[in-house]
């Protein structure tokens, strides 16, 4: 699926690069990913004049590394599914839903089962205590 819910471990809140780069270098990193972008959201393709710098991170569940992979330039729409915890706690999952079903091209059923899914996988790394950052990918900006 193009679009994924990414439900960061409840351990690995606070660490998302706002909160732990000088504000100079963050402004570095998501205006590269708003150049990489051109105007279009880089899931589901929809111009936009407002992007959202979004941080992709891979969990080593084995070494307990919370790795950045890349950070990339979305939609608000893109960025409410994939945020999908927090877009329930606001109370606008039934936009988000739409939009998950609308750029994956799938049905309700669909969005339910990978929702089960992404809440298994988050389940499963909430019972590491604690995960070390891996922010080699900023090399490139430094």
């Amino acid at each position: 699926m193009k679009l994924n819910f990414e439900l960061v471990p409840d351990g690995c809140w606070g660490s998302n690069l706002r909160t732990v780069l000088p504000k100079e270098l963050w402004d570095v990193v998501r205006r590269d990913a708003y150049a990489r972008a051109g105007g279009k959201c880089m899931i589901c393709g929809a111009p936009t004049a407002r992007l959202e710098a979004h941080e992709r991170w891979s969990y080593d569940e084995a070494a307990h590394i919370q790795k950045l992979e890349e950070v990339v330039a979305v939609c608000r729409a893109c960025h409410e599914v994939i945020h999908i915890g927090r877009t329930q706690l606001v109370g606008d999952e039934k936009a988000a839903a739409e939009h998950f079903m609308k750029v994956n091209g799938v049905s309700y059923a669909e969005y339910r089962r990978a929702l089960g899914e992404a809440n298994e996988i988050h389940a499963r790394r909430n019972r590491i205590g604690e995960w070390a950052l891996d922010l080699s990918y900023l090399k490139r900006f430094t």
